[in-house]
């Protein structure tokens, strides 16, 4: 798909000309082997200003991307887990300061590591509860294993702490990784970290229903996100794209086989990051969370309750918080707020933006940010591991903003 023709983009306050350097932008990814292939969305005011795709969704099968093509989204997850579990809030089933420990009773008396190895470590009681608060910023002194950066990440390779591989129950993990020491005291530091997918079970434990039933109930369903699931089914796989990774010689090679992949078969729901989903679902999440909770006359949040969420809750920036970086992005300048990173100040994160405009990526260098000031929305998907590889998302956002004339 192309850019809307010039007078349409000018209704929306944009610049056909600007516009057509994503579209150019998207094919150099693919002629430079930097993405096998991807797709490229602007919406501002309700409207599409431009889909774009190019190359491929799976290179061996020569199967070009297309509009309907499925994606590993892996943590632009975590929104849709936000909004479930804000959602149970909105009912009065609990305050964001109350402590976990009310419903997740593994979670009392924790503790926090202070030195030494996996095999033998000091650590000190925590000096309060982690709380619903604390898990939706990124506050609470978990972590990752992935993150190979303390050796609590270690502990949680080697005990199983993995929402995406494992064969265990969502409880299992959970209460697994309450045995752990934290890695900060709760609300002190800004950590990465399994904290959705705590929130994933939460959603179960308070609602009464499976996690991945209430997702699908109560927030995927309602949206209209037809093909966003925890697995794929089997009607839909030759729509699934391939993931990859940069090889030695500048090119791709292939990491994930989109028809052996572990995706096919039904398996634990991760909040965190399990979900699969297509440019056009990805879509409709964003035009609801745009317009403060509501789509095409069903709402699943209150706007206060929106702009509850995409307010800052940081004592500062991220940065300030323990995080400069993350990825390919440095923190300077960005806060987070319930389950989205906020702009704080486009100056200081060195980067075309909006102060109040929200954000997330995934693992497989996905990623979207909306930006209320401007009626805008922008989506990036494509597969390629580790996130970090290319700058492709601060590409994407000046070329975007750049783009924007009246």
């Amino acid at each position: 798909m192309n850019v809307v023709a010039k007078t349409e983009a000018g209704d929306l306050g944009l610049s056909a000309p600007r516009l057509e350097r994503i579209r150019q932008w998207t094919q150099a990814q693919v002629d430079q082997k930097r993405l096998a292939g991807l797709i490229t969305i602007v919406s501002r005011r309700g409207q599409v200003a431009l889909m774009h795709t190019a190359g491929k969704a799976d290179l061996a099968r020569d199967k070009p991307m297309r509009p309907d093509t499925i994606f590993r989204i892996y943590s632009m997850t975590k929104p849709l887990t936000s909004v479930a579990i804000m959602m149970l809030y909105e009912e009065g089933r609990f305050q964001l300061d109350d402590p976990i420990t009310h419903f997740v009773p593994a979670f009392k008396n924790m503790r926090v590591y202070v030195s030494g190895s996996r095999g033998k470590y000091d650590s000190e009681p925590a000096q309060r509860d982690i709380t619903f608060r604390d898990l939706l910023s990124h506050t609470s002194g978990l972590t990752y294993g992935f993150m190979e950066s303390t050796p609590v990440d270690a502990m949680y390779r080697e005990i199983g702490v993995d929402f995406q591989t494992s064969k265990a129950s969502l409880k299992e993990v959970v209460e697994t990784a309450a045995s752990l020491p934290l890695i900060a005291q709760p609300g002190s530091e800004w950590n990465y970290s399994i904290a959705t997918d705590v929130l994933g079970y939460l959603v179960e434990v308070i609602s009464g229903q499976p996690f991945g039933a209430f997702l699908q109930e109560r927030v995927i369903g309602p949206l209209g996100m037809v093909d966003t699931s925890f697995h794929v089914p089997a009607d839909k796989v030759e729509r699934f794209a391939a993931n990859y990774s940069p090889d030695d010689n500048g090119g791709l090679k292939q990491i994930e086989d989109p028809q052996k992949s572990r995706f096919l078969a039904p398996r634990l729901c991760s909040g965190g990051g399990g979900l699969l989903s297509t440019a056009a679902d990805y879509m409709r999440f964003c035009q609801m969370m745009l317009n403060k909770g509501e789509l095409d006359g069903v709402r699943l949040l209150g706007r206060k309750t929106v702009e509850l969420m995409t307010t800052n809750h940081l004592r500062g920036d991220m940065a300030d918080m323990g995080q400069p970086r993350f990825s390919e992005s440095a923190y300077t300048g960005i806060g987070f707020g319930l389950g989205f990173s906020v702009m704080l100040d486009p100056a200081k994160a060195q980067i075309l933006g909006t102060p109040g405009e929200y954000a997330w990526g995934g693992a497989a260098s996905t990623a979207f940010w909306i930006d209320p000031a401007e009626q805008m929305y922008v989506i990036l998907l494509t597969q390629l591991m580790p996130s970090s590889s290319y700058p492709i998302r601060r590409e994407l956002r000046v070329l975007s903003y750049q783009a924007i004339v009246d």
